[in-house]
């Protein structure tokens, strides 16, 4: 099992405080630098613009290193650094679910999918497609599409997208994340947790055949002082997650709502997680 992960934030709606010329930037987006053991090198969403590059930089991380790119789910502001990516010439893998190439728009109706369709991705990255769970490495997986089994979460959206000129309603089914097994229990990395952070963190378990959880990190996607947030920190309470670090699309009331039942912080980008 991997006794070392190292996480940068790399991307988050928020940014640690700089210094002279070592000034992180922030932007709404998502982008996360997973290094297991000495080999492994994962690069989970890439933000909305070129942010992430910036901060890898003041991180001394080199992302012309990178291989494999894991993308959480369809949406701009996880998956717009692709464009910034492409232009490197890089050519690195990107596993994504299939689901995610639909032509998603927001509720006013502006297009808020991947920057590039199926075929134009091909042209720069070697695209990999899957709704199953996906070996990376070593007990590291990316999960596929999530059963949604919990009855709070899930349940509405105010997303759509487009089939011809006929709306259908969004659900996200391409939301995913990535599980690794440790010694310690499973460490979950979310995008946004559209399918639910309880059935993502289920499912981890189940594929990582880890029956405990060390850490679940990412965005939690709760926004509101809602019913899903209550039965969600319930939820996490009931299965003594160790950590619970929740961040991006995670509002201001849930983060308040997560540091008094367990303690949590939020990290921002330019944070860095290590695990021993």
């Amino acid at each position: 099992m991997n006794e070392r992960i190292r996480i940068s934030v790399l991307c988050d709606d928020q940014a640690k405080m700089g210094f002279m010329d070592r000034v992180f930037l922030g932007e709404h987006g998502l982008s996360l630098f997973i290094e297991v053991g000495d080999a492994t090198r994962i690069l989970l969403d890439v933000g909305a613009t070129d942010v992430f590059l910036h901060n890898a930089s003041l991180l001394d991380i080199a992302i012309g290193d990178v291989r494999q790119v894991v993308l959480s789910h369809g949406h701009w502001d996880h998956s717009n650094g692709l464009k910034h990516l492409a232009e490197m010439s890089l050519r690195p893998s990107i596993l994504v679910h299939p689901d995610a190439f639909v032509y998603r728009c927001r509720p006013t109706g502006e297009y808020n999918g991947l920057p590039f369709d199926r075929i134009a991705m091909g042209e720069f990255f070697d695209v990999i497609v899957s709704d199953k769970p996906y070996l990376l490495a070593e007990d590291v997986w990316f999960l596929g599409g999530i059963p949604r089994i919990t009855g709070h979460e899930s349940r509405e959206t105010r997303f759509h997208y487009l089939v011809g000129n006929r709306k259908i309603e969004d659900f996200i089914m391409d939301d995913s994340a990535i599980a690794i097994r440790t010694d310690k229990g499973a460490v979950v990395l979310t995008g946004c947790s559209h399918a639910g952070v309880c059935n993502i963190v289920e499912y981890a378990r189940e594929v990582t055949q880890c029956d405990r959880v060390h850490m679940v990190m990412g965005g939690f996607h709760l926004l509101g002082d809602t019913a899903q947030l209550h039965e969600t920190i319930t939820y996490f309470h009931r299965n003594r997650v160790e950590h619970l670090l929740p961040m991006h699309c995670t509002d201001l009331n849930a983060l308040c709502a997560f540091h008094r039942a367990f303690g949590s912080r939020r990290p921002c980008a330019g944070d860095v997680i290590e695990i021993e």
